[in-house]
């Protein structure tokens, strides 16, 4: 069974860091880009950042860049989401997605469909 699962969320003070899990299983991530969305309330789903695999480009949603680093760990077929620094405002739904052979700007910017999608993990920053 293909799949991505999501671990890492919960809840952080304002200024507090989380480091968020996204495990494939079934698949290899080679070749392929995996990227980090999320989705707060009422608000559509945006691209936080996104790692190729082939090439280790990387990519960051600019209210995200110097907080948030990405980074895969290949022996363990898993990339992560180190967040630091986190606001309110980033209070979401994370969710972890993969595609085949796409560009990590196409990937962040939602331009074509994925191949998978995790279910999810909620992150909540307040005091």
């Amino acid at each position: 069974q293909l799949q991505l699962v999501e671990s890492g969320g919960g809840l952080a003070q304002p200024g507090g860091s989380l480091r968020l899990s996204c495990a494939a299983s079934g698949f290899r991530f080679d070749y392929y880009a995996i990227g980090w969305f999320r989705q707060a309330p009422g608000k559509e789903r945006e691209g936080v950042s996104c790692i190729n695999s082939s090439d280790g480009s990387t990519m960051y949603a600019d209210s995200v860049k110097g907080r948030f680093t990405i980074s895969e760990d290949n022996a363990k077929n898993t990339v992560y989401l180190q967040m630091n620094s986190l606001k309110p405002e980033d209070t979401a739904v994370y969710y972890c997605a993969a595609r085949l052979r796409t560009t990590v700007q196409d990937m962040c910017n939602l331009k074509w469909g994925m191949d998978h999608w995790g279910k999810g993990t909620l992150v909540t920053v307040s005091s």
